[in-house]
């Protein structure tokens, strides 16, 4: 009896099953038509698909998994459909240097997520499109994409994708409504008007809860809340409305036959920094990407046109911390000026919101698109918003192009990772160079309670200063005193990857990293940010990779971004 039920089950599932396949490729073979994305015609080779939660550590998903806050993850795993690996991303730990390694298998003289070039005089903020292009290009020279003939969504670089959209190294190619003119904007809206209200009730749901949130914190003078004009509305956008276009463009690639597809999901990042990687916020933006995986991973598995590999992973994690300034006063480059003479021009810059600024611009070109497709006078108002949007940007990109002139120091910080620029001449200092300009800088940096360590070079050597003791990397492991990397589980790790960082070109005279509590895994960040990552400490260091069971992988072999990119070449034959 119980066999006959078993073989029943199956067969009504494999009708249900046949059922949603021909809805479904019903439904967006009309929608592929009505944006103009062809069906692209199947090799027989298996495709895959990678979903990027931004800044979700290992240790914080195995709490958010346990408290229930993964239960799509939970099930695949509960069902040996997924293994679940530790990995470290390495040096530095930013999106962008570790989706440049993972794409393009390279992310040499990225040295942080903001930099500074001395001899060109100029700031780099890795975000904005005309940085995050030439990059690109240089990586893509290097060596190969893994999204050739794919696409790419919501993500920093395109990996030589063939369709990029909210991709900021390719902003401007390709955009969601470009194609849609006329009737297109009804038609999408009426094949699946209950979604549209969904969207439109999660929207206003979500600013309801942002300003719940926010009243809330200020009641209870909690500091760790955003108070940015801009945050509440940005926040919709990412958590809602830009979440469910990626999240129906990976679904429309599938059913097109798309062989590769990477899409990063924001919004858990961006609450973690301000609420903290284990609030309420930000699990709570945990669940409804994890209900977007589900979705994800529901339709490929119906098999309309190839076999897809799934991949979730995150690109860094996040340690919890207390920005410098709140803490000391005054931030890092104001202590450093005083240190250096408070006569030296000091030009210093640090929380610039990644996500403020990628949403901006990508909401700014989709408007600029549906106000091309839609007659006046109705343009009007996707153009008045627009110029709301732009506005209120954190800054203005095109200034990130200005000579910086006349100054003495420069400080560009990254989360507990900051880099120091001293203009004494364009080219690198030598250790004994600063120490000969400035004899007390250092002793008086390690003296400092927000100070973990000083690194610089000296004659072809990085020197890894500690309060209490000097490590020496000049191919080898060499430790005067204490260990200044006694405190993390992974020190000659740690050492390799300061090693690697320090010697590009890019990189600060000095580099800092903000003091580390081992026992509290607490770190002070140079940015107003109350969790962060980008340097050394806690769970940051450490982000996870699902994959399926059959995928050959042990991710204890990966020592940084780049070694993923190994996983997919050889997987999928794209060396």
């Amino acid at each position: 009896m119980k066999a006959k039920l078993s073989t029943l089950f199956r067969a009504v599932m494999e009708v249900i099953a046949a059922l949603l396949g021909s809805y479904y490729s019903a439904k967006y073979a009309l929608l592929a038509k009505r944006l103009g994305l062809p069906y692209v015609n199947s090799d027989g080779r298996r495709g895959f698909i990678v979903i990027q939660v931004d800044g979700l550590s290992y240790d914080h998903l195995l709490t958010a998994l346990a408290q229930g806050y993964a239960p799509a993850l939970q099930r695949m795993l509960r069902r040996g459909e997924a293994r679940l690996h530790p990995w470290k991303p390495g040096l530095p730990g930013t999106t962008p240097a570790v989706q440049a390694g993972i794409l393009f298998g390279t992310n040499d003289e990225l040295p942080a997520y903001r930099w500074y070039d001395k001899k060109a005089q100029v700031p780099i903020l890795s975000s904005t499109p005309s940085v995050a292009q030439a990059l690109q290009e240089r990586f893509s020279r290097q060596r190969p994409g893994i999204l050739q003939g794919g696409s790419s969504y919501m993500n920093m670089f395109d990996g030589d994708a063939s369709l990029a959209m909210f991709t900021v190294g390719s902003i401007g190619r390709h955009r969601f409504f470009e194609s849609i003119r006329g009737l297109g904007f009804l038609i999408l809206f009426l094949l699946n008007p209950l979604r549209s209200l969904r969207v439109i009730l999660l929207a206003l749901w979500e600013y309801l809860v942002d300003t719940a949130q926010r009243a809330r914190a200020a009641l209870r003078r909690e500091t760790p809340r955003p108070l940015g004009r801009m945050f509440p509305f940005l926040r919709v956008m990412s958590n809602v409305v830009l979440r469910e276009i990626q999240t129906f463009s990976v679904l429309l690639d599938i059913y097109r036959g798309v062989p590769s597809l990477y899409t990063t999901y924001l919004g858990y990042d961006e609450l973690a920094h301000h609420y903290g990687p284990l609030s309420k916020p930000a699990l709570r933006a945990l669940r409804a990407i994890d209900m977007r995986i589900q979705r994800i991973d529901n339709f490929r598995r119906l098999g309309l046109t190839r076999p897809y590999d799934l991949y979730v992973l995150s690109d860094h994690g996040m340690t919890e911390g207390t920005p410098f300034a709140r803490r000391f006063g005054r931030t890092v480059g104001e202590m450093l000026r005083d240190l250096v003479g408070r006569s030296a021009v000091l030009h210093e810059t640090y929380g610039i919101s990644r996500q403020d600024l990628m949403r901006g611009l990508y909401l700014q070109d989709e408007l600029r698109a549906i106000a091309a497709n839609v007659a006046a006078p109705l343009s009007r108002v996707p153009e008045w918003l627009r110029s709301f949007v732009a506005r209120r940007l954190p800054f203005d990109p095109t200034a990130w192009d200005e000579t910086i002139a006349d100054t003495d120091l420069v400080v560009r910080s990254s989360g507990s990772l900051c880099h120091v620029y001293l203009n004494a001449r364009p080219e690198q200092l030598e250790l004994r160079e600063i120490i000969a300009l400035y004899p007390s800088l250092i002793s008086a940096l390690l003296a400092h309670p927000g100070i973990w360590l000083v690194i610089g070079r000296d004659e072809g050597s990085v020197i890894v200063f500690g309060q209490e003791g000097v490590l020496s990397l000049d191919g080898g492991y060499h430790v005067e005193g204490r260990d200044p990397l006694a405190d993390i589980p992974y020190a000659r790790w740690a050492a390799r990857q300061i090693a690697h960082m320090a010697r590009f070109q890019a990189s600060g005279d000095l580099i800092l990293m903000g003091c580390y509590d081992a026992d509290a895994r607490h770190v002070c960040c140079f940015e107003e940010q109350w969790a962060c990552h980008g340097g050394l400490g806690g769970p940051q260091d450490m982000a996870f990779l699902m994959v399926e069971p059959d995928v050959p992988w042990d991710a204890v072999t990966v020592q940084q971004a780049t070694d993923i990119y190994t996983l997919f070449t050889q997987r999928y034959g794209l060396a």
